[in-house]
């Protein structure tokens, strides 16, 4: 506690006047609620204002691409970040955390990490994933797929719910990977431990299965102050990865990449 306002008050005696004004933070919709947490705290210390958007990382990015403003992009992958940068849009890609896939399975799938690669190429059960290219976690399944040895098998049976721009929203205030499974979209869904972890606390009845070792796919995320930020979003960008913005994310449970 003593290090985390610590570290508050250091980050609030740099902020200038200017540093007051609004922040906008765009991100991953698997950081919603942690770097929600993160934003306000961050207010509190500083005084300066955070607008948050979330969303598929690659819709998000695409959103910037076409002239939103957002003065910190935090992606659930390096690629996306990086293409902004490429595109001289913004500095450094900086990592800041990293996740892991997990299943999620309904109550009436008997499934372990040791059967879960039987149950997903088993033609009587459903297997769910978000969109690839619009949500690096649909990339992210893909590239266990391409692991497991049955990939063709796996990416043709595969479906993408969530994720993509045409893909059903769950009703306000629904978690969206505890819907699509509370509503029978899916009987196993590949997404992110943080999201599975989320999804069970609103359905305590799914079951989270961890991925066998050898099929394991790490998430680095990455973000990026771009160009034309407010002066207070390099302070926002420190804040998420100092050791009070990384003990948030840590209580989320996300890998963190700075102490904590």
């Amino acid at each position: 506690m003593f290090k985390t306002t610590l570290v508050a008050a250091l980050v609030a005696a740099t902020m200038t006047p200017a540093m007051a004004q609004e922040v906008t933070l765009y991100a991953a919709g698997s950081l919603k609620a942690a770097l929600s947490d993160v934003a306000e705290d961050f207010t509190q210390a500083t005084g300066t204002p955070v607008t948050t958007g979330f969303g598929p990382s690659g819709l998000m990015r695409e959103r910037i691409e076409s002239g939103e403003t957002a003065h910190v992009f935090a992606s659930a992958n390096m690629r996306h970040p990086q293409t902004l940068a490429e595109a001289g849009k913004g500095g450094a890609v900086r990592l800041f955390a990293r996740n892991q896939l997990c299943a999620l399975a309904r109550p009436d799938v008997a499934v372990t990490t040791e059967t879960l690669l039987d149950v997903m190429l088993d033609e009587d059960f459903r297997l769910g994933t978000s969109t690839p290219k619009a949500d690096p976690s649909g990339d992210y399944a893909f590239a266990l797929f391409d692991k497991s040895g049955h990939a063709d098998t796996l990416k043709g049976k595969a479906l993408q719910l969530t994720g993509g721009p045409d893909s059903a929203k769950p009703p306000q205030g629904r978690n969206n990977y505890a819907w699509v499974m509370d509503s029978d979209q899916a009987d196993v869904f590949l997404t992110y431990c943080t999201n599975a972890v989320l999804a069970q606390k609103e359905v305590p009845d799914l079951q989270i299965v961890p991925v066998p070792e050898a099929l394991s796919v790490g998430a680095d995320y990455g973000l990026i102050v771009l160009n034309d930020a407010q002066e207070g979003a390099q302070a926002l960008a420190d804040y998420i990865l100092s050791p009070a913005g990384q003990a948030v994310l840590g209580d989320y449970g996300f890998d963190m990449v700075n102490g904590g």
